[in-house]
């Protein structure tokens, strides 16, 4: 199934979704909201309610959890927990928290070797945020073992 990728911002709310392996994260888009502990919750909760309709269905959300490079919280981090917070009142799923530190850094210089444009790698940076938070919470989780059938006993020449 797939999980969610949420990169919270003062305006604008990045979103990343994972294949149905959970393997890959994909940026999905960018809300544009005023308030996005309240506004920012509510909207999240309609996108979850939408993919959890599809086929593919939807098995959890991640936030990026923002700190500073020591590690400690700042402004940003409660903000963040709030959102998480309201968010976790609209919806049943599993809500997990990623260390997000340098993750924007992350994206802006990925966009940056192929959009030249500063306006249009603006326009995209929290949805490319948010799938590299994802892809670092996917990168961590643990993974069933693959099968090898040359290893299982299979024709050996």
């Amino acid at each position: 199934m797939r999980v969610l990728g949420v990169d919270v911002g003062e305006r604008r709310i990045g979103l990343a979704l994972s294949d149905t392996s959970a393997v890959l994260a994909t940026p999905l888009r960018v809300l544009t909201v005023s308030r996005p502990v309240k506004q920012g919750a509510v909207a999240v909760a309609r996108e979850i309610a939408v993919l959890i309709g599809q086929e593919d269905g939807l098995a959890g959300v991640v936030v990026g959890l923002p700190r500073s490079l020591d590690g400690t919280c700042h402004r940003q981090t409660t903000h963040v927990l709030g959102f998480v917070e309201a968010l976790r009142r609209y919806t049943t799923l599993p809500v997990h928290l990623q260390d997000e530190r340098l993750s924007s850094h992350e994206a802006e210089s990925r966009l940056a070797q192929h959009e030249k444009n500063w306006r249009r790698r603006k326009a995209r940076l929290d949805a490319a945020a948010a799938a590299i938070i994802l892809q670092d919470f996917l990168d961590h989780q643990p993974r069933p073992p693959t099968r090898d059938p040359e290893l299982e006993g299979g024709d050996a020449a």
